[in-house]
C-alpha cells in the first residue's frame, strides 16, 4: 500500500480540483476516504486470509465499495451538491486501490470483488509499498516509501494544484 500520507494528498488534490466551493467537510471526508480501504487489515485479526474477497486489498479496495461509500456519504453528508460529493468521495476512495496497484509489493488489488476475486497490479509499480504498522514505517524502509511517494504522488499533485491555482488566478 501507499502510506496514509500519499493517499491523503490525493484526496486533498481531488477535492481542490473538483470542488470549487472549498467545502471543508468534503475535504475531510475525501482525505479520510482515501485511507478507509486499509481498515481491511483488521481482517487478519479474524483469521481472514489475504486472498479472501474480504481480505486485505479485497472488497474495500474494489470499485463497488467506492460506489457504496460515495453513495453513503453523498446522502448523509452531501446535503448540497450531491453530485460533487459523490464524485469526490468515489474518486478519493477508488484512488486508494489505484495507488496500491502501483506499489512494489502485496498480492494485487481486488478491483472487481465481489464479482471477480482476481487481484491486479498496473504495469507501473514504482511506488515502494508501505510497511504495515507504525513502528516499521519509522525505518529505512519507511524513508524509501516517503521518497518514492514524493516523486510519484506528491510532486504530480503539487503540479496539478499549481496549475489549478494559476488558472484560477487568470480567470
Amino acid at each position: 500500500m501507499a502510506s496514509v500520507f500519499g493517499h491523503g494528498v490525493v484526496g486533498y488534490t481531488l477535492t481542490k480540483v473538483i470542488d470549487n466551493q472549498n467545502t471543508k467537510w468534503l475535504l475531510i471526508a475525501a482525505i479520510c476516504s482515501t485511507i478507509l480501504p486499509d481498515f481491511d487489515v483488521v481482517t487478519f485479526k479474524f483469521g481472514i486470509p489475504y486472498e479472501h474477497p474480504f481480505g486485505h486489498r479485497g472488497f474495500t479496495h474494489s470499485i463497488l465499495f467506492s460506489v457504496f461509500w460515495a453513495l453513503i456519504l453523498m446522502f448523509t453528508l452531501g446535503r448540497k451538491n450531491k453530485g460533487i460529493w459523490f464524485l469526490v468521495i468515489f474518486l478519493s476512495t477508488l484512488s486508494h486501490g489505484i495507488l496500491d496497484a502501483m506499489t512494489s509489493g502485496g498480492r494485487g488489488i481486488g478491483f472487481f470483488v465481489p464479482f471477480d476475486n482476481d487481484r491486479f497490479f498496473f504495469p507501473f509499480r514504482e511506488i515502494i509499498v508501505s510497511p504495515l504498522g507504525i513502528q516499521k514505517f519509522f525505518s529505512t524502509w519507511g524513508i524509501k516509501v516517503v521518497l518514492s511517494e514524493i516523486k510519484y504522488i506528491f510532486m504530480p499533485c503539487l503540479v496539478i494544484l499549481l496549475i489549478l491555482g494559476t488558472l484560477k488566478r487568470y480567470k
